[in-house]
């Protein structure tokens, strides 16, 4: 007999929400392994503070992509989380779950199911979530996972909305909603802890009820190397721990939810994945399964940027005594800047002029760029950053080498397909006319990128995008879900790995294609979904 009925190679969003189930619901126990510590900053639990980390890699792990042609041989930076709770520990904590039609089309390509429409879906969302605005049939209010608006907002916010709709965009109070299309407020992942608005990570909301339930154990610190297969059958893992290499074994199955790169680079070095890649490496084949790694989607965003005639936005607020004076403001009264994230709202449309929004424009109230993209120096102004919803193009992820510490080679193919370039091209004249719009035209001092002159040469706005697109760190799809028909597909409808028993994947690794909007809140309702189906076997 074994110690633990399931064994999870991954702490993040959906591992945590599959834990919790699994113990709490079925009565499973379950040991839950995570690479990284077993808690971040108290600085990360405030809504802001998570921008004191953005370029720090205390909880992130940094992987720098293959060299990419279409963007000029660049190799854009793309960072994931590395912590218990994973990409909600560390995220700006938006709270979005995609347009109804991204799961209604992967019940599509499963044959029609209800398993994995929306409507399936939806229940999985609610049921997890405890907003602090709505409760109809869209949300819940009995959930672990808080959720509510920004407790401040920027001026600057203020101005986004109103041009938006003075451009002919309606106001939206609720992306999560009937509809996703129009400008407004976005939700986020955190609420009122104790006396404070503070962040609602994964393991907040999902593991710390739990604390003292001898059912769950947490092992963080511990890089999962290797799935442990007997006779066609997951039994185990083998992970490394200060240096030490372990075993632990699953009475039930394997749950592999390390994220998009790193659940598909453990499949590979575990043997499960194309023969080709695999003896490459000198890896015994335990499967030959030709998708692992392969159907990589991420969101990636192309910045316009303006600065403002006057003091605007968040810059300079965390430094000096603006940022003492807004720190004892969040002790003393909850309030203030620190209880907002900085990215407030958004604009869902599609430059075509369709129903169903491409784009997901941001409003940033500061002039912002990635250490890896421009020089552009942070000022009071504005950043416009469009986020294409649905790329076509496909990356990879296969192995740099067979060994465990040896990040994965990512090829996140940003631009790869013309029609995403075209996309995010027409995006950037809409967020153009929105600095051209009051109550915004006034106020602005200077274009700062892309610029008319670059705008006018459709040439110079390629080799801008090239060289400015960035992730908006939503990887997915390495490990897709798809019939047995499908010979690009690892996992079935019901999670389980082809040609493995004992075995599943949990985790965003599984979407065939990418949802329309962040991907925190869907990782957490797969996780919720995979427990119901394994709680149903």
């Amino acid at each position: 007999m074994t110690d633990h009925d399931f064994v999870i190679a991954g702490g993040g969003s959906a591992a945590c929400v599959a834990a919790m189930r699994l113990v709490r619901e079925f009565g499973y126990r379950v040991l839950l392994l995570e690479r990284g510590p077993a808690r971040t900053s108290p600085i990360m639990d405030m809504p802001a503070g998570y921008m004191k980390f953005l370029a720090r890699d205390d909880y992130l792990e940094m992987h720098q992509t293959v060299p990419q042609p279409q963007l000029g041989g660049r190799a854009p930076i793309v960072p994931v989380g590395k912590a218990l709770g994973g990409g909600s520990a560390v995220n700006a904590m938006v709270y979005m779950r995609g347009q109804a039609q991204d799961y209604d089309d992967w019940a599509a390509g499963l044959g029609n199911s209800q398993d994995w429409s929306y409507g399936d879906m939806l229940g999985h969302f609610t049921g997890i979530e405890a907003n602090s605005r709505f409760n109809d049939a869209y949300h819940g209010i009995a959930g672990n996972l808080r959720v509510s608006e920004p407790g401040y907002l920027s001026e600057t916010t203020g101005d986004f909305l109103r041009a938006a709709q003075g451009l002919g965009h309606a106001y939206n109070p609720d992306f999560n909603g009937a509809r996703q299309n129009g400008v407004g407020i976005m939700q986020h992942t955190y609420g009122q802890w104790g006396r404070y608005m503070q962040r609602s990570d994964a393991k907040k909301a999902f593991l710390d009820p739990l604390a003292g339930d001898e059912r769950l154990t947490i092992i963080t610190g511990a890089r999962v190397d290797k799935i442990v297969v007997e006779r066609g059958r997951a039994v185990g893992v083998s992970y490394s721990k200060d240096g030490a290499t372990h075993t632990a074994r699953a009475g039930r199955e394997v749950l592999v939810a390390a994220g998009s790169y790193n659940s598909a680079k453990l499949m590979l070095l575990s043997g499960i994945g194309p023969a080709d890649q695999l003896r490459s490496h000198g890896i015994d084949v335990v499967a030959d399964i030709a998708g692992v790694g392969q159907n990589l989607q991420d969101h990636h965003e192309v910045p316009v940027i303006a600065t403002t005639k006057a003091r605007s936005g968040y810059f300079g607020q965390d430094k000096g005594w603006n940022m003492v004076r807004n720190g004892l403001q969040y002790l003393a009264f909850n309030s203030g800047p620190v209880t907002t994230t900085g990215i407030e709202s958004c604009l869902f449309f599609d430059p075509d002029g369709g129903e169903r929004p491409t784009i997901q424009l941001y409003c940033a109230p500061i002039v912002y760029l990635d250490r890896d993209v421009s020089a552009a120096k942070p000022t009071w102004g504005v950043t416009f950053t469009s986020c294409l919803l649905r790329p076509k193009a496909r990356g990879s992820v296969t192995l740099r080498s067979a060994d465990p510490a040896d990040q994965p080679l990512v090829n996140c193919n940003f631009f790869g397909d013309r029609e995403d370039l075209r996309l995010t091209m027409a995006a950037l004249e809409t967020a153009r006319a929105l600095l051209a719009t009051e109550p915004f035209k006034s106020k602005i001092a200077e274009e700062l990128l892309p610029g008319a002159d670059v705008m006018a040469d459709p040439m110079a706005l390629e080799r801008y995008c090239g060289q400015t697109v960035k992730t908006n760190y939503h990887p997915v799809g390495t490990l897709r879900m798809g019939l047995d028909s499908d010979p690009s597909a690892v996992v079935g409808p019901d999670l389980k790995v082809r040609g493995i028993e004992g075995l599943r994947v949990i985790d965003c690794s599984i979407m065939p294609s990418i949802v329309s909007g962040n991907t925190n809140a869907p990782a957490m309702a797969i996780g919720s979904k995979a427990a119901s189906l394994i709680g149903a076997a």
